[in-house]
């Protein structure tokens, strides 16, 4: 199954580009996220890492893509959860003095469907 989501926000586009770029960020604005363990300081296509989530929930990712350049900006990468792996695209454009996100999600219906208001949540998190 995919879905995906819009988000609209007053914030920046490069802040927001920022916001995904440094997965040391990544807690700031998505609540499920406790914490990034990523050998980098932005993602870069290849590179891989774990996200620590709620009590104790290791989930491994690589990033699979990242076009940083231009009025619209995109990065993709893989998620494995359980024996799962998910697909996802973010992508940034400026919209007047704000910000549009938008998030693809690729991977078993039950999962795309239980992560979508966890996603909803951080987007609108992530555009503020």
């Amino acid at each position: 199954m995919a879905g995906s989501l819009v988000v609209d926000g007053p914030c920046g586009a490069d802040e927001v580009w920022d916001r995904y770029a440094r997965p040391s960020r990544w807690a700031e604005w998505a609540p499920q996220i406790r914490g990034v363990t990523y050998q980098g300081e932005v993602i870069a296509p290849g590179a891989a890492g774990v996200v620590h989530g709620p009590v104790g929930v290791r989930v491994p990712f690589r990033i699979v893509a990242v076009d940083a350049d231009g009025p619209v900006r995109r990065w993709a990468w893989e998620v494995r959860v359980l024996t799962m792996t998910l697909w996802l695209e973010h992508v940034v454009e400026a919209r007047g003095t704000g910000v549009r996100t938008r998030l693809s999600v690729a991977g078993p219906a039950p999962v795309v469907a239980m992560y979508r208001p966890v996603a909803w949540a951080a987007l609108r998190r992530l555009v503020r």
